[in-house]
């Protein structure tokens, strides 16, 4: 079994990081007011909106998997009809309401999606459209999702997040979540997955080194913290990042990394990295 042995988060708290890390993103759009709405994001055909829209189907429907496990059971048929577009869809008709209505409603939805996480007991196994999670896998799940859209908003904004108290302090746990996902990203590829361990070495905003995986294996991932996540979400190109590889498995991984469930993203050109 694969070890992931690591270094302690300033906060290894998932549930508080992910709602320090709402409130940021809240702030960073109504600061850049109405005007922004419309602004473009580096994901194609997405504007600050869209990017809205889109978390806020996710927290809708990640609160009905813990509320009313039937009712996600018929989102998870409806999406069996459509698995390429069926997020896209219910993003966009969120989307078409309008800022103040989208707003309200992201709100609303993340706030209940925080408060039942915390809430539910840890050994819950909340269904989802792959494997079941407990509730600190699903905040983390959220995590993940939240940084790397918030990251879209705010490069269209043009906001720089570097020392960002929010922002970083969700490294670690999509950096976390990144490694641990080194073998479904293999399966969403239609790849067999390497038996070899990979020890993955990150340096953080604050000098802090994120470690996981056994000490002596000869696979091996050195970099920041920072470029790690912005590769395992694919907001950006492998080779626009600082991220140093020792193996041709370790190459390989990275080449494919994922961390968001789903199938593979197309990612982001080489040389378009702000």
């Amino acid at each position: 079994m694969q070890d992931t042995t690591q270094t302690p988060s300033a906060s290894d708290d998932p549930h508080a990081a992910l709602a320090a890390l709402n409130v940021r993103l809240d702030a960073l759009v109504e600061q850049t007011g109405p005007d922004a709405w419309t602004t473009a994001t580096p994901a194609e055909g997405w504007d600050v909106g869209m990017q809205i829209a889109h978390l806020t189907w996710t927290d809708e429907v990640s609160l009905t998997a813990i509320t009313d496990p039937d009712a996600f059971q018929g989102v998870v048929e409806q999406a069996m009809q459509d698995p390429t577009g069926f997020v896209d869809v219910g993003a966009a008709a969120i989307a078409a309401t309008g800022r103040d209505q989208v707003l309200a409603r992201w709100r609303a939805a993340r706030d209940g999606l925080g408060r039942a996480l915390a809430e539910t007991d840890p050994g819950t196994q909340i269904p989802w459209f792959g494997p079941p999670m407990r509730p600190k896998s699903m905040a983390t799940a959220r995590i993940m999702e939240t940084w790397a859209h918030g990251t879209d908003v705010a490069d269209a904004l043009g906001i720089t997040l570097s020392d960002d108290p929010a922002f970083d302090g969700a490294l670690p746990h999509v950096a976390r979540l990144g490694f641990r996902t080194r073998g479904f990203a293999y399966l969403m590829n239609g790849l067999e997955a390497p038996t070899s361990e990979v020890r993955v070495e990150l340096t953080g905003p604050d000098g802090a080194v994120h470690e996981f995986g056994p000490a002596d294996a000869e696979q091996r991932v050195t970099g920041s913290l920072a470029d790690f996540c912005l590769l395992v979400t694919q907001r950006v190109h492998r080779a626009d990042t600082d991220l140093v590889a020792v193996g041709e498995d370790a190459e390989g991984w990275l080449g494919i990394a994922q961390a968001f469930a789903g199938l593979p993203g197309g990612g982001r050109e080489e040389g378009s990295r702000a």
